[in-house]
């Protein structure tokens, strides 16, 4: 069974984070250059919410605000659940689809160490899946 810091060293650790005070239009374009569907809202090394394009589209666009004059802050999700790498993929998934949730900030103590999405943990059950598939075949060929 794999485990979150499996799936990390895999696709990497790096994270891309705003603070508080960033325009939402600022943070838009980040994750727009970055090809990535959210941002960790971060001061210093405290994990402070998340960003996510459901944020955007709910609370900026629905409700007529501007993305230039409203911060980051002012939007994001506070109420973040976390991660270990210690976890497994299996429960991640079973986390994040009860919570209706498409991103996990990986914590080790009281550090961000990674970041994973719901497509990084599906890629990952089907890779195991495809692998015992082979060892089966394998097994029954008597190889």
């Amino acid at each position: 069974m794999k485990l979150v810091q499996h799936l990390l060293d895999t696709k990497g650790r790096e994270i891309f984070s705003v603070a508080a005070e960033t325009s939402v239009l600022d943070a838009i374009i980040l994750m727009a250059q970055k090809s990535i569907g959210s941002l960790l809202v971060m001061e210093g090394e405290e994990l402070k919410g998340i960003l996510t394009e459901r944020d955007y589209a709910r609370k900026v666009i629905v409700k007529g605000r501007s993305s230039r004059t409203t911060e980051v802050g002012e939007i994001m999700s506070t109420d973040v659940l976390t991660t270990s790498p210690v976890e497994t993929v299996n429960q991640c998934m079973t986390t994040m689809t009860e919570k209706k949730i498409r991103h996990l900030p990986v914590v080790e103590g009281d550090k961000v160490v990674g970041l994973i999405s719901i497509g990084d943990l599906v890629q990952a059950i089907i890779s195991d899946q495809q692998e015992e598939i082979q060892h089966l075949e394998q097994y029954i060929s008597g190889q």
